[in-house]
């Protein structure tokens, strides 16, 4: 416009003035339609018993030799802790992580969780995963891209697995690979006195029987303490079972959202 009427012989301000003026009008923007990324809604889920929210995530495995692994499928349930089912395959895809979904299922006795929680990964938003849980009536949760504490319980799984003292540094095969997993996930389901529930093993919490353990535990110390009471000052209490656990507790402010929400204001 501006070399079009100097052309004609015609100058009425400088290029910067004409941009200047075109935008107070509104009438100099890019003019592609450009896609609009809302922000990523924050994940808030609560669970108050077993099989409400389960969280799914894959790890990488090394095997034998540089740059070979095996990828490491593990489903938990929050509120108990415990393993509902692992898997090892050879790579990472929808389609295997479709399967994957369903024998979990199969492995806690046809009982499917209320919402089933993972992070952005390919396998974990692929379609056919997607598909299934719509098929199931189960409710789909995601973490927020590059936010790792948005899925803080199979984080957690993960690192208790591969910080064992026996955790190999890798694995001869897939074989060798699916035999220690089983002893472990044996272990940690059935033995591993878990400190976030009362130190009491997954198994027990997920099948609701850790409430009569706990009552045991208390009646043994009661004992103790009737025929030493000069060795307590106080009646000594047990480690709690949850009440509730959640990823990123219900109802606490979204920290950017809220920053973002004080900065419109200010303005």
């Amino acid at each position: 416009m501006w070399a079009a009427l100097l052309d004609e012989g015609v100058y009425l301000c400088s290029i910067s003035t004409m941009y200047r003026l075109l935008r107070a009008q509104g009438q100099s923007r890019e003019r592609r339609a450009q896609a609009r990324h809302p922000a990523k809604t924050k994940p808030q889920l609560m669970a108050r018993a077993p099989n409400q929210v389960w969280s799914w995530d894959i790890t990488k495995l090394r095997g034998p030799g540089p740059g070979r692994f095996f990828d490491l499928y593990v489903m938990i349930d929050i509120y108990s802790r415990y393993v509902v089912h692992w898997e090892i395959h050879s790579s990472e895809s929808g389609h295997i992580a479709g399967h994957f979904i369903q024998n979990c299922i199969r492995a806690n006795r046809g009982v499917a969780a209320e919402v089933i929680h993972s992070d952005r990964g390919t396998a974990m938003t692929s379609q056919s995963v997607a598909e299934l849980l719509s098929l199931l009536g189960i409710t789909k949760s995601h973490s927020r891209p590059k936010v790792s504490n948005d899925n803080p319980y199979s984080e957690a799984q993960f690192k208790t697995l591969k910080y064992c003292p026996v955790f190999p540094d890798r694995f001869g095969s897939m074989q060798d690979a699916r035999q220690f997993c089983r002893r472990f996930f044996e272990y940690y389901n059935h033995e591993h006195y878990h400190s976030g529930i009362g130190l009491h093993t997954p198994f027990t919490v997920h099948i609701g029987t850790a409430h009569v353990v706990q009552h045991k535990r208390a009646r043994t110390i009661e004992a103790f303490r009737a025929g030493n009471p000069w060795r307590f000052t106080r009646r000594p209490t047990l480690p709690d079972l949850p009440q509730a656990v959640w990823i990123n507790e219900p109802g606490e402010p979204d920290t950017a959202d809220q920053h973002a929400s004080e900065l419109r204001e200010a303005a």
